[in-house]
């Protein structure tokens, strides 16, 4: 087995980060998929989750602080797996419970106000039910929350490394 320490297991937590924002740009830019709300409250977890293992890399500090940094990096990675579990619950509504599907991103950042856009962002519309790939049967989302849980678990792994 191979053997990291605990500054490359948070540099390992910020490429992965960094890997999943960059499939997410190219299903985007290069397939043409557009977001969802939940989708991008999944990014914007993703880089919270790698801007702090990023930070914990290029800091690295002792026990403690590598401990904190692991809590952190936790508490973003899972309140990014609930997004993604929300998400794949939606995709998997009966087809007469799913929810209306909204105006545009743009037009509601413009019209509505921060706290409405942030609920709307989180409890996900009807484009959050459309599944637009799929791999072994699994859709981005899902894909997204074993993500997401893989970086708990790196998390965890520097956390009892310490």
């Amino acid at each position: 087995m191979i053997k990291l320490s605990t500054r490359q297991v948070f540099m390992l937590g910020f490429i992965s980060c960094l890997s999943m924002l960059a499939v997410g740009a190219y299903f985007q830019l290069v397939e043409s998929l557009e977001p969802c709300p939940l989708c991008i409250s999944q990014r914007i977890a993703i880089a919270a989750t790698g801007l702090i293992f990023l930070i914990a890399a290029l800091h690295n500090p002792q026990q403690k602080g590598q401990q904190y940094y692991a809590v952190f990096s936790s508490l973003t990675a899972l309140i990014g797996s609930g997004i993604s579990a929300r998400h794949v619950w939606l995709q998997n509504l009966p087809a007469d419970e799913v929810p209306e599907c909204s105006p545009g991103l743009d037009y509601i950042f413009e019209n509505f106000p921060l706290t409405e856009t942030l609920k709307l962002m989180l409890n996900g519309t009807g484009e959050c039910a459309d599944v637009l790939w799929t791999l072994f049967g699994l859709s981005i989302p899902a894909w997204t929350f074993l993500a997401f849980i893989g970086l708990a678990a790196l998390n965890i792994k520097a956390f009892l490394k310490t």
